[in-house]
């Protein structure tokens, strides 16, 4: 039996260079869009530098 997870790896190693890096990039545009999004739900009052400054500190992964 077939399961996700076997399609998944298939369809990955059968992926080129060029597909994974285009892939990888998009989830890290989503990745960075949506933590934006959630420390400006957090902290409405800040302003666009704050968010942008808190974004790339969490993106970084300093979360101290």
């Amino acid at each position: 039996m077939t399961t996700v997870l076997d399609l998944e790896l298939a369809r990955l190693r059968a992926m080129t260079p060029a597909e994974k890096l285009r892939v990888s990039a998009g989830l890290w545009r989503d990745a960075r869009a949506l933590s934006r999004a959630a420390i400006t739900r957090r902290h409405p009052e800040w302003t666009v530098e704050q968010v942008e400054t808190e974004t790339r500190r969490v993106m970084s992964g300093d979360r101290a």
